[in-house]
């Protein structure tokens, strides 16, 4: 179908009464789980664990899929991946990390920046489209559904015009929220790249939150609420090309918003009570091995090796593998094997990720 994709800002009125409304809504439970952040002192252990859960999360709604034991058996810091889906989640990962150190760094989401996340994400610089022939099509049917832009210039001055949109405020008066619904629907309208525009426009949504101010890290789950109401999401991408139907739109990215900020917030209080009641553990009947960068260690690993404990705490191999027993002998760890390798599980926080992701 023909679109024409408009410069922003929309010439036309989108805050209506029911958007203004879920909007209330959308920024408490954001407000709410910005708050809960900061109960965890290391956010590392938040952004590598909760990234982890959104990058499988978003690559599964590109039918890239992953299992739990491939995920957490792989080893980013020697690149050793399970399966090439696992690769392609880690990388998800790397380019969200990538993208909120630029927005801290600069307080700006520039397309040198996008490239960049995209860079990462696909492991080639092709950078913007310069070729034709790219089309949307229905997965079932191999209909076309949509054609992007298809020519260079065209797709460079709307890039740019989404570059001014996002980082200058002067623009538009609309709500951060609002304004997100409309960068989202914009950027995978323009579709500027050969692959990875879904996985880099959800990771520009997160970054958007946090240049908004309103995340202090890229925690927001968003692409659970999307993997299961994918159905929705592609078509309101479509209707709202062919019919205009902006409200629904933005109402669906406000809905994403406010479940997932509540959901999130909770896992993260669920998370701290774990980690509580581990410190407790640990202090009481391993005194002489508790520390808090062991604790933090085996909750930023929910699959722990000795290796990662040697490396993260400077221990030898040997000490690592005696903590690692340890705690497998009073219950906070689980002692399997993964073909050559031993790993031990911090189970409960395993069964805590898995639950919250409906697994």
């Amino acid at each position: 179908m023909d679109y024409t994709i408009l410069p922003l800002p929309l010439p036309f009125e989108l805050e209506t009464k029911r958007v203004l409304e879920k909007l209330a809504k959308a920024h408490r439970a954001l407000a709410e789980l910005k708050g809960v952040t900061g109960i965890i002192p290391n956010q590392n252990i938040l952004i590598n664990t909760l990234s982890l859960q959104e990058a499988k999360d978003s690559s599964a709604i590109e039918n890239i899929i992953t299992t739990r034991d491939e995920l957490y058996t792989s080893d980013v810091f020697i690149k050793h991946f399970t399966t090439l889906a696992t690769k392609e989640v880690y990388n998800y990962v790397a380019a969200l990390e990538y993208g909120y150190e630029e927005v801290k760094k600069q307080g700006l989401i520039t397309n040198n920046c996008i490239l960049q996340i995209q860079e990462v994400l696909e492991e080639n610089n092709a950078g913007f489209r310069r070729l034709h022939g790219t089309e949307l099509k229905n997965e079932r049917t191999g209909e076309t559904v949509y054609t992007p832009p298809q020519d260079l210039q065209q797709i460079l001055d709307l890039m740019n015009n989404l570059e001014k949109f996002i980082n200058d405020d002067l623009l538009s008066d609309l709500d951060p929220l609002v304004k997100m619904a409309v960068i989202h629907h914009q950027f995978e309208s323009i579709h500027p790249f050969y692959d990875g525009n879904g996985r880099t426009g959800r990771i520009i949504n997160i970054l958007y939150l946090v240049k908004a101010g309103l995340l202090d890290s890229p925690v927001l789950y968003l692409s659970r609420f999307i993997n299961q109401n994918k159905g929705s999401y592609y078509q309101l991408l479509q209707t709202t090309r062919s019919q205009g139907s902006w409200e629904e739109w933005i109402y669906y990215i406000l809905d994403a918003i406010e479940v997932t900020a509540f959901q999130t917030t909770r896992l993260i209080q669920e998370i701290k009570k774990l980690m509580l009641h581990h410190k407790l553990m640990m202090r009481g009947d391993l005194p002489k091995i508790y520390s808090q960068d062991l604790l933090n260690a085996i909750f930023r690993h929910p699959y722990t090796k000795p290796s990662f404990i040697e490396r993260e705490l400077g221990l030898t191999r040997v000490t690592a593998t005696r903590y690692l027993n340890e705690l497998t002998r009073i219950g906070l760890m689980t002692k399997m094997k993964f073909g050559k390798e031993i790993y031990f599980i911090n189970t409960q926080l395993v069964e805590l990720l898995s639950r919250a992701n409906g697994s």
